[in-house]
């Protein structure tokens, strides 16, 4: 049994306040019904709208996730994996599945693309800078050698000859 649909996800927003705004969810698979379960192959693709880590403007994450499910009805087939959903009445609700399966697509952190033009940023009492140009400044900052004195860096490595 096949299905290709656009599915609204905009309920995902109430579980994760971090989640600004979500498109439309083309959600694509087959189910195959067998004894006492159905096994669905899920694939989900849309964007999503978070705050960029650096900026906190927003920005777009699309997502692709491909999984698959197992419904059942039978007791024994619920009894022998307790990774299959159970099935309350006629009807299965995906949306919560597909709720979940989105929530753990969620990144830690998310950079808008302005965020990489964002070298040296600095307020009151904070600054921000990229990991190369900390690098680079601490580089700069390690005391220099006075050339004249260079040779008299390595006295005390020589061993008496």
């Amino acid at each position: 049994m096949p299905f290709d649909e656009m599915v609204n996800l905009e309920s995902v927003i109430k579980r994760n306040p971090e989640i600004r705004a979500i498109a439309p969810v083309h959600v694509t698979g087959s189910c195959k019904i067998g004894e006492g379960k159905v096994e669905c192959n899920f694939q989900l693709e849309g964007t999503l709208v978070l705050p960029c880590a650096r900026t906190w403007e927003d920005a777009d994450f699309p997502f692709s996730i491909q999984s698959t499910e197992t419904f059942g009805w039978d007791e024994n087939v619920l009894q022998a994996d307790d990774e299959i959903h159970p099935v309350e009445g006629d009807f299965v609700e995906l949306n919560p599945i597909f709720e979940e399966l989105i929530l753990l697509e969620i990144p830690l952190q998310v950079y808008s693309e302005r965020a990489e033009d964002m070298k040296k940023v600095d307020g009151k009492g904070w600054s921000y800078t990229t990991d190369e140009a900390y690098s680079a400044h601490l580089e700069e900052s390690k005391p220099k050698v006075d050339p004249r004195l260079a040779s008299l860096a390595d006295f005390f490595d020589k061993k008496d000859e």
